[in-house]
């Protein structure tokens, strides 16, 4: 079964570290993916910008409506993935509580599925 790890953390957070804290966070978890694709688990992983990069794209009456972060209304971001391969949500979350974002941030477990099952 295939589950994503959101890393959610909060804005302030990667500004308030120096250069070299997050450069070790971010090594510690490059290793922490390493890990997972040896033992053949790892479908993909991939740290993001901060949401003051991004921009919001919605359709509203043929319309585009484009809003660029950062984004008010969140306090959090989502920073980064895990795609992962596992027998069921009891090894998800066995592998979240592994992942160092959990000692700094919150690593959201969420199982992958089509979009109209609830």
């Amino acid at each position: 079964m295939e589950y994503l790890l959101l890393i959610v953390e909060a804005r302030e957070d990667r500004e308030s570290r120096s250069a070299d804290e997050g450069r070790a966070l971010y090594d510690e978890m490059v290793r922490f993916g390493e890990n997972l694709a040896a033992r053949g688990q790892l479908l993909a992983s991939r740290s993001l910008r901060p949401d003051k990069h991004g921009t919001r794209l919605q359709q509203r009456g043929g319309k585009p409506l484009l809003r660029d972060g950062p984004f008010a209304e969140s306090k959090e971001m989502i920073g980064g993935f895990y795609l992962i391969d596992c027998a069921d949500r009891t090894e998800a979350l066995a592998i979240a509580r592994q992942c160092p974002a959990a000692r700094f941030a919150t690593v959201e477990v969420r199982e992958c599925a089509p979009c109209y099952v609830g």
